[in-house]
């Protein structure tokens, strides 16, 4: 056990001939490079910086256009009754050219909108074409579910495809910020709980968009999501991108966002102890596996390094390619124009190496003194939408304020003695109890 002076002595570079040998004896330090402890830090070190290179991650947006106004689009949605905004065949056959392509195996495809299920005859050529030309294939089609028919339903149906919607709360928040009317909010009730009950729970996912100008109580929001059976929500701030900038200015600070996010985990680990039941918030359960598993690398915003290439690329409507959907976002407003190429004439490499280098936080000169710089990455494109520019001192970023307050309130719980906390952590993370090893050390 280190007793809290040699912390300060490890924080300044101070460790003394003693602090060494304890490191030694504990396996936390080497000697000699070659031996096994330098092997066991060297090979931690390659799976915390390797993201397997099998597999492929592509935003397909067959169509701008949608049936809603939400308050916090960002891509400015066309009417429905709107030309221009969908691919035509030859954009289509060039997009299959482009996965047909890609050096993978395995891919996962994202539908996005617009409302996707609009163009539902290109999403069932793109689903056709994948399942022939790859070996593991996965569609996840992001939806407003505020339309569904027979057709829809039997594509909805296959067992590789998944649906991820929106569920901003209880009934007056979600007609609020989606919807407009109660009706089209009892609407999208109905046809949730029925494609529920066609595919199953493990299928479908939801999240909320908080507008912290007018959040909702965490209990209502936790009602909400329960009454639908679910046992996972993916808690989100209104994003200051693209047109949702023009709505919603106070999202470009960070400061109630995570005040609210502190009240909410804590109000959902109480509401678990009491009810037995295990609801996790998906980005803090995925950020405590960050922190204890290499390898934890499924949600794109936190790999590192995140180098754009073409197989995690955004296909928008009319065929550019960008390296993330907030890039899209950036240059649907005009602000800088983002893309590496369009589905005719292939990617931008040129581009593509210019943009690189911040997508990895391993040299960073203010990431390399945090201890989460492990666990952590980089957002270049959000700095560049909320701040103009991408080298502003990182403790000044939403990016990094938002994971420093979430990576303590992980590392807080972590260290918890409190039974409530044990019981969702032991859930969320699969275990039947916390190892003492993940106690804290320190008298």
């Amino acid at each position: 056990m280190a007793d809290r002076a040699f912390v300060d002595r490890y924080a300044r570079d101070e460790l003394n001939r003693f602090d060494t040998d304890f490191l030694v004896e504990m396996g936390q330090a080497f000697r000699h490079v070659g031996e096994l402890p330098h092997t066991a830090f060297l090979t931690r070190w390659a799976q915390r910086q390797h993201v397997g290179g099998g597999s492929a991650y592509v935003i397909l947006i067959p169509t701008l256009r949608c049936d809603l106004k939400c308050s916090y689009c960002q891509v400015s949605r066309a009417p429905v009754a709107a030309k221009g905004f969908d691919w035509d065949d030859e954009t289509l056959a060039q997009v299959l050219t482009f996965l047909d392509a890609l050096p993978v195996d395995e891919i996962q495809i994202e539908f996005q909108g617009g409302e996707p299920l609009l163009r539902l005859d290109h999403l069932k050529t793109v689903t056709e074409f994948a399942r022939r030309r790859f070996q593991r294939v996965r569609f996840v089609v992001c939806t407003n579910l505020q339309t569904l028919d027979a057709d829809i339903l039997a594509f909805l149906a296959n067992e590789d495809v998944l649906i991820s919607t929106s569920l901003d709360g209880p009934h007056q928040l979600h007609t609020r910020n989606r919807t407009g009317t109660a009706e089209l909010t009892q609407a999208f009730h109905r046809n949730l709980a029925q494609a529920l009950d066609l595919i199953g729970p493990s299928r479908v996912s939801a999240l909320p968009t908080i507008d912290m100008e007018c959040p909702p109580k965490p209990e209502d929001l936790i009602a909400a999501y329960e009454d639908f059976g679910f046992t996972s929500l993916y808690l989100r701030p209104v994003n200051y991108q693209g047109f949702a900038r023009k709505s919603h200015p106070s999202a470009r600070t960070s400061q109630s966002w995570t005040a609210y996010y502190r009240n909410f985990v804590y109000t959902l680990i109480s509401h678990n102890a009491r009810t037995g039941r295990t609801m996790e918030e998906f980005y803090l359960a995925h950020c405590l596996r960050r922190i204890l598993a290499p390898g934890a690398d499924s949600h794109t915003d936190l790999r590192n390094p995140n180098i754009p290439t073409g197989t995690n690329a955004v296909i928008d409507f009319d065929g550019q390619i960008y390296p993330s959907d907030e890039a899209r976002m950036l240059a649907r407003i005009r602000q800088v124009d983002l893309s590496v190429g369009d589905v005719a004439n292939g990617l931008d490499h040129e581009k593509l190496a210019l943009i690189a280098p911040s997508h990895i936080n391993n040299f960073d000169p203010d990431c390399i003194h945090c201890p989460y710089q492990p666990f952590c990455g980089t957002d270049p494109i959000d700095d560049l939408s909320r701040n103009g520019r991408i080298d502003i001192p990182r403790h000044e970023s939403w990016f990094c304020q938002r994971h420093l307050a979430v990576f303590d309130l992980a590392v807080e719980l972590l260290y918890s003695e409190d039974p409530a906390v044990d019981f969702s952590l032991c859930h969320w993370l699969g275990l039947e109890t916390l190892p003492d090893a993940l106690r804290p050390a320190i008298s």
